[in-house]
């Protein structure tokens, strides 16, 4: 597998507008882990255009700050699967990647289908480990279906085949609507106050229900989650706890599902006709894919039920309606 990350090669950081970038640093994956990268220089390609410079390239996922839902299209239309909100240092946003830790800034997301062995993300949004997984936040998704699927515009046919029916590890949840957004991936606004807030964190935690099953846990990853306090990119509880930790602290909480993934909605279960999902024949229950909302927002969706003429989609996050409990141990703390 190859990854791409949009690259701002003075600082070595996520560059943050797709449509402007310079340069991707290109890595090269197996068995879960970075075996080499280059940077490479787009020579002036912009916008749409770069989407044929990554399959060129070989790239099948891209990491990124914001980018617009014409370059969303064109991606996904080349089958190159996109998670963005990234942001900070690339190398660390590839190997969040990798570890179904990615976190979008302002919504979320997190990636990953079934075998990385991380616990019940890996098939969630963009965002984080848990968050997709813990914690992010992972309940756009109910309304983001609104704007697509189960409940589409004047065309619904026209709108999957600009969003829908791309399979594969889904990722992101991104907060981008626009390149030109107001909202600042750099410097997110604080949702929650405290000491913390606003600055760069590494936690280690473990995620388990209430009857004793883990779900979740960078323990056995051996690998600290990182992501900025306060800002919402973990989901709310998880965020409210760490916010006003102190280094070195353990603290076990319980979330009702108002502070985790919220309670189930039954109005994010939909049934499309199979015409207006293209590649959605061969889909079978239990399998997951992502859907768009033809503004650059993805979303997850795990196949319910399929018959010869229709298939119903869950826009629900697995966890969603779950009491959890999280053991989070605050490594460190520095500006963000």
């Amino acid at each position: 597998m190859k990854i791409a990350v949009t690259y701002q090669q003075e600082t070595g950081e996520v560059f943050q507008h797709f449509g402007r970038t310079e340069a991707f640093k290109l890595y090269d994956i197996e068995d879960g882990k970075i075996k080499s990268s280059q940077v490479v220089s787009t020579d002036g390609t912009g916008h749409e255009a770069l989407a044929g410079f990554l399959a060129d390239h070989g790239v099948s996922v891209v990491v990124c700050g914001g980018l617009g839902g014409g370059m969303m299209n064109a991606l996904s239309a080349s089958g190159i699967e996109v998670c963005s909100g990234a942001s900070g240092n690339a190398d660390d946003a590839v190997e969040a990647y990798l570890a179904g830790a990615l976190v979008n800034a302002g919504v979320s997301c997190s990636h990953h289908d079934h075998e990385d062995g991380s616990g019940h993300h890996k098939n969630h949004r963009c965002g984080h480990s848990h968050g997709e997984h813990c914690g992010h936040h992972g309940r756009e998704a109910d309304h983001a279906h609104e704007n697509c699927c189960g409940h589409p515009a004047e065309d619904e046919s026209e709108s999957h085949e600009d969003c829908c029916g791309h399979h594969g590890k889904g990722c992101c949840g991104h907060h981008c609507e626009d390149e030109d957004s107001d909202f600042d991936y750099e410097h997110p606004p604080i949702v929650f106050p405290g000491k913390n807030a606003g600055k760069k964190v590494k936690t280690h935690y473990q995620g388990t229900l209430n009857d004793g099953t883990a779900f979740d846990s960078s323990y056995d990853r051996n690998e600290p989650l990182e992501f900025i306090a306060g800002v919402g990119m973990m989901i709310p509880g998880f965020d409210k706890a760490v916010v006003d930790m102190n280094v070195g602290d353990v603290v076990n909480i319980h979330l009702a599902p108002e502070d985790a993934y919220g309670e189930r909605d039954p109005e994010a279960v939909f049934t499309l006709e199979k015409s207006q999902l293209p590649g959605s024949e061969d889909l079978t229950i239990g399998q997951q894919i992502y859907l768009g909302t033809g503004m650059g927002q993805s979303f997850p969706v795990t196949v319910t039920a399929v018959d010869a003429a229709t298939i119903t989609l869950d826009a629900n996050h697995e966890l969603a309606g779950q009491e959890l409990n999280f053991k989070i141990e605050l490594l460190s703390v520095e500006e963000a």
